[in-house]
């Protein structure tokens, strides 16, 4: 059991580190140790919370916010000073770099004090910007101390601040009047999103600077909704930066101070309440969200369920590959963190956490509902079809609202196309109908052309009947050639050569007519109007055919004589154009 003591240590320490998210170690910067008394109220409270505070003096040349490179300290406390500079260890670009490392701080002001260069230099950098004579104060001369401030009215009771905007969380409620004694104005710059006003003055306020004797104020620094008297940043590592304008409300003697309003009755201030809540967020011990399980997979909707029973999971979680016009659901767990332990988060009614699915830009931009609630966290969920685009995508939750850190979560998966054998079949597809009709014609139109072509064709399939005539008249003048009848040689020996050479003229001319008759069977130019009948063919009747000569036949105009002509000689002109004697 030697372990036991070791282990109750280590939870102890956790239990007392376990109060802000980003650490315990508190430095607080005060120029006058006695002043430190003044807030002795404020540090009890911070310290009852689990903050380990360090006091040290600007100009201690043992002050140093980073060690080794990494920060000695979580958070820090600027007190006002009376210097014009905060030394060699608080520069603005410093304090900047303890920013960038997750470092918060809470700076407090005074109209009492002149504002450090170091200061004005480093609110000029956030865009923050003080009056520029440094010792002017806000008042009111209708929401003051009448107990107090009877006279100067620079001590402005004011209710606690209300929410932002209708899609934001309130964290600096509380019951009563707040008192800001002697409080320095800021105007918060417009080009910076990063600014936030938590408490602005009344339209009655305005800048003023009491060493001015005037009775009349005619160029204000800043007036009304202009003056923020409570201004926060958060930076886009969500490291916070808080400006109170009046450090005497974190004094003890305003903790529970007894106030009267004009015309008001007197009541007690909440100062020490709303000094535990803006500290509290400066220190990010809430408004701080915590992403747990990050989960999408493949789903099959039913049609039978209803919402969340709806949907069921096909597949592992986290696959990196889909197919495009999956069903895919999205799942993320949400918690908040408030003051020592997680809650579940849960949005105002005016906002939504969105998801983007997205390439270079979102594809789709879906609300996440809250389908479960654990003890401590809110899982959030939608189902969506993707998109019928293939490539890199990512699921995205970019969640950025005032007084609440920022959430970027990111997942990248492939969406592939149709494999060749997930394709739906044509005849499901409605407009593939028409091709489908169009092939389905085509098919039958040719069995039709077929079949009529089929039932077209004559009946003695082995010859057609242009060409009987011509090849019976060719047998039976071979049977009467002296090639068979004397020589007695076979028919197919005879209308080979040499031998069809000694055939007579009229065999080879039908050998001749034979063949063409052959031919023009397969001839598509002779398959309707078919070969010239027999009766009519000139190789039968034992003609020869006329020549070709340029183009025309030879002998046009020319008769055929006997010899028994008289002498008279007449001229024809023949087709070449020369003139030749004819025998009458």
């Amino acid at each position: 059991m030697h372990w036991f003591p070791q282990f109750l240590c280590l939870a102890l320490l956790g239990l007392t580190q376990a109060l802000s998210s980003s650490g315990n170690r508190l430095l607080v910067v005060t120029e006058q140790s006695a002043e430190k008394d003044k807030y002795s109220n404020f540090w009890g409270d911070l310290e009852n919370r689990g903050y380990k505070l360090s006091f040290q003096s600007p100009k201690d040349d043992k002050l140093s916010l980073f060690q080794h490179g990494e920060r000695a300290f979580d958070h820090l406390i600027l007190l006002p000073t009376k210097s014009k500079g905060l030394g060699p260890s608080l520069t603005p670009n410093l304090l900047l770099q303890f920013i960038n490392n997750n470092g918060n701080i809470l700076l407090a002001l005074s109209g009492e004090s002149p504002v450090p260069s170091t200061i004005s230099s480093l609110l000029l950098e956030l865009d923050v910007h003080l009056p520029p004579d440094r010792t002017s104060v806000t008042v009111d001369h209708f929401n003051y101390d009448t107990v107090s401030a009877n006279e100067k009215h620079d001590v402005l009771l004011l209710h606690p601040p209300s929410a932002l905007r209708k899609d934001t969380k309130n964290y600096f409620a509380a019951d009563g009047l707040v008192a800001f004694p002697r409080a320095v104005a800021q105007e918060l710059g417009a080009s910076s999103p990063l600014l936030m006003p938590i408490v602005r003055a009344p339209d009655t306020a305005y800048s003023y600077n009491p060493k001015e004797e005037a009775e009349t104020v005619e160029e204000p620094f800043a007036v009304g909704g202009q003056i923020s008297l409570v201004s926060a940043m958060q930076a886009r590592n969500s490291a916070r930066f808080t400006v109170l304008g009046s450090a005497e409300a974190l004094e003890n003697v305003w903790f529970n101070a007894k106030v009267k309003a004009q015309g008001g009755k007197e009541t007690q201030t909440c100062n020490r309440e709303f000094a535990k809540r803006l500290s509290a967020w400066t220190f990010m011990e809430t408004g701080v969200l915590k992403v747990g399980k990050v989960e999408h997979h493949l789903t099959t909707i039913s049609e039978t369920g209803s919402g969340n029973d709806s949907v069921a999971q096909l597949g592992y979680l986290n696959p990196k590959i889909y197919r495009i016009k999956n069903d895919v659901t999205f799942n993320l767990e949400l918690s908040e963190y408030y003051f020592d332990h997680l809650d579940p988060f849960s949005p105002s009614a005016e906002d939504a956490v969105q998801l983007e699915f997205t390439m270079l830009s979102p594809f789709y931009r879906v609300d996440l509902q809250p389908i479960s609630k654990t003890e401590n966290s809110t899982i959030f969920s939608t189902t969506f079809r993707l998109p019928d685009q293939h490539g890199i995508f990512s699921f995205r939750v970019n969640y950025k609202r005032p007084f609440l850190t920022n959430i970027d979560v990111k997942r990248e998966v492939t969406v592939r196309h149709f494999a060749h054998d997930e394709w739906p079949r044509s005849w499901m597809i409605s407009a593939g109908w028409v091709w489908i009709a169009g092939i389905w014609i085509t098919v039958i139109g040719w069995v039709a052309f077929v079949a009529v072509w089929l039932w077209s064709e004559p009946a003695d399939s082995t010859m057609p009947s242009s060409c009987k005539d011509i090849r019976a008249a060719l047998a039976e003048c071979l049977q009467s050639s002296d090639c068979i009848l004397v020589e007695r040689n076979r028919p197919i020996d005879c209308l080979r050569p040499p031998l069809v050479e000694t055939l007579p003229t009229q065999c080879q001319q039908l050998k001749k007519g034979y063949g063409q008759c052959k031919r023009g069977m397969i001839d598509m130019r002779k398959r309707f109007r078919g070969n010239h009948p027999i009766a009519v063919s000139k190789e039968l009747e034992g003609e020869k055919p006329p020549q070709l000569y340029a183009g025309g036949w030879m002998g046009t105009g020319v008769r055929a004589t006997s010899g028994n002509e008289d002498e008279k000689v007449e001229t024809v002109v023949g087709v070449d154009g020369v003139r030749r004697p004819v025998v009458k």
